[in-house]
């Protein structure tokens, strides 16, 4: 698996914690940065990761920020893309067995490092479930033509 992070400035430590699960986990990424605390604007953060997601460079993409709102927001507007925005173990979970999510949002602001660690090592860690799921992931994909890009 090859994942994709980014945050903004106010994701910045939350970010270099969950990097590190990834090498803990001996998972490959790639570091989209920033690498200051000076304030950024989070779209020009999320776009990259989304892009590189939604062509295939990443299998998945991780983004944060206060509150992970604004993250999750600008990476939706991208075709293709699955963002959900958790912070809790059980939706983590679920959004990977349900909703193929492929990119995960998270707020520094919102959820401790410790449970970040857990959200983000569920969401990596869950396969999607398929079956009945994989007939609504198809009509959430097919809303993407509805916009026509």
């Amino acid at each position: 698996m090859k994942v994709a992070i980014s945050s903004d400035h106010g994701g910045n430590n939350l970010r270099k914690e969950i990097m590190s699960l990834l090498d803990e986990l001996k998972i490959d990424y790639t570091d989209f940065g920033p690498q200051t605390d000076d304030s950024v604007d989070y779209p020009d953060y999320a776009k990259p990761i989304a892009d590189g997601v939604a062509k295939g460079d990443f299998d998945r993409g991780i983004l944060i920020c206060g509150t992970g709102i604004g993250m999750s927001i600008a990476a939706n507007k991208v075709r293709g893309i699955r963002c959900a925005l958790v912070h809790d173990v059980f939706s983590a979970e679920a959004t990977r067995q349900h909703n193929d999510t492929n990119i995960l949002a998270m707020g520094e602001r919102v959820v401790g490092a410790g449970l970040a660690r857990m959200v983000a090592k569920t969401w990596l860690e869950t396969e999607f479930e398929g079956g009945r799921h994989e007939r609504r992931v198809n009509k959430i994909c097919s809303l993407d033509l509805a916009r026509g890009e």
